[in-house]
């Protein structure tokens, strides 16, 4: 991974911050600081209001797209944080950057990417820590790649047992996807709550669940073992062995809870 900014966030202060429901933003691509937001009304997507379109659902189970999980973490940063046309200044700067791909590298920031012919189209990244992943960013070169990601990190979520998909602001492409606002002291509530110790029960099924999916375990520093996004997609890739295509796989969990 290449990292140059020096000032980067520790990975532990910023998975801290992350679990007391604060994270950090810069002004602009070339803002060498960076702020703490705590916003006052907080976006989340309810794994079980995933709003999944006739025409999403007919693309994923097209298989239009290859999806992967950590296959190219720095890649999808940098197409997150690329100027677009008609957007808005990115807020992804070189002490962001380098702060995440730290974090990354500690196992608490993940990606998925959506490929098309060899060619990286879409994804997004975020951070996962407990029952929790907070979503930070994504892009799409192709129509509905970035969807075709969102629906993947939600069936994972779902598989592993995950509880809070935080979205931190709403956005009209969110909203439309089955994102809510919620105060930030509810928030709070859920973030607490699906911190909550792991029972010996959700830890062997954990294990157990890894272990089918030909899956790691990802340990957080002085915590116990835990099952993460990436034993969850593997999961789901190891339960659509023999489909043609993996996404008919997704599409058909998604419908059943949508």
């Amino acid at each position: 991974m290449a990292r140059n900014d020096p000032y980067a966030i520790p990975p532990e202060l910023l998975l801290k911050a992350y679990r007391a429901g604060i994270f950090p933003m810069a002004d602009s691509r070339d803002d060498p600081e960076v702020f703490w937001v705590e916003p006052r009304m907080r976006a989340i997507l309810p794994l079980a209001g995933f709003h999944l379109s006739h025409s999403l659902a007919r693309t994923l189970r097209r298989g239009r797209f290859t999806v992967t999980c950590n296959a190219a973490f720095e890649a999808v940063i940098d197409a997150c944080a690329a100027p677009r046309a008609g957007a808005e200044e990115s807020w992804i700067s070189a002490r962001i950057r380098d702060s995440y791909i730290g974090l990354y590298e500690h196992g608490h920031a993940h990606s998925i990417e959506c490929w098309r012919d060899g060619r990286l189209v879409g994804g997004l990244y975020g951070v996962g820590f407990a029952r929790v992943f907070c979503g930070e960013s994504m892009f799409s070169r192709e129509t509905d790649a970035s969807k075709v990601a969102l629906a993947w990190l939600v069936a994972s979520m779902r598989r592993i047992g995950a509880e809070l998909l935080d979205c931190q602001f709403t956005t009209a492409h969110l909203a439309s996807l089955g994102a809510v606002e919620i105060p930030q002291s509810q928030y709070l509530q859920l973030l607490s709550a699906a911190q909550r110790p792991y029972s010996t029960a959700e830890l062997d099924s954990a294990r157990a669940l890894a272990e089918d999916a030909g899956a790691g375990l990802a340990v957080g520093t002085g915590e116990a073992a835990v099952l993460g996004l990436p034993a969850g997609f593997s999961a789901l890739r190891s339960d659509s062995l023999g489909s043609s295509s993996p996404g008919k796989l997704i599409a058909q969990s998604l419908t059943h809870t949508s």
